[in-house]
């Protein structure tokens, strides 16, 4: 994944359009539109080999439409700039994450010098227990 190419194709490519939005703003929300409604086709990115396009489908199949479009509201600021910004950095973000692959854990087992150290504090811990009890 090329992450420069990724950026510059999300930028070039995505379609928003804006609406008025609820929440702060007070009388400024009824007449400003500063929702954006951001529209991103997965076929228009570039920088992904056809693989991660795939992997991105599956991840990210709760923001995609049946136009294989991904989409995304942002109505968090007053302001239609930020909220512009907010949304083009949030697709991407979504995006690098969907395609983010961890790594895979190898299991170990414990050492010598940790079994001997558990057994002793066992046998401190028994003895304790042992030395509370009432002797006859």
């Amino acid at each position: 994944m090329d992450k420069s190419k990724l950026h510059e194709s999300i930028l070039n490519n995505s379609q928003m359009t804006f609406a008025r939005s609820g929440g702060n703003g007070g009388q400024n929300v009824n007449k400003v539109n500063t929702k954006v409604h951001l529209v991103l086709p997965v076929t228009a990115i570039d920088g992904i080999t056809e693989e991660e396009r795939g992997r991105l489908r599956e991840k990210l199949s709760s923001i995609l439409n049946k136009d294989d479009c991904l989409f995304l509201d942002v109505d968090d600021e007053r302001y239609q700039e930020r909220n512009r910004e907010i949304a083009l950095a949030r697709l991407e973000n979504r995006i690098v994450q969907a395609l983010f692959i961890p790594k895979k854990r190898k299991p170990t087992k414990p050492t010598k010098a940790s079994k001997e150290r558990k057994l002793k504090l066992k046998k401190i811990r028994s003895e304790v227990k042992k030395n509370r009890s009432k002797i006859w």
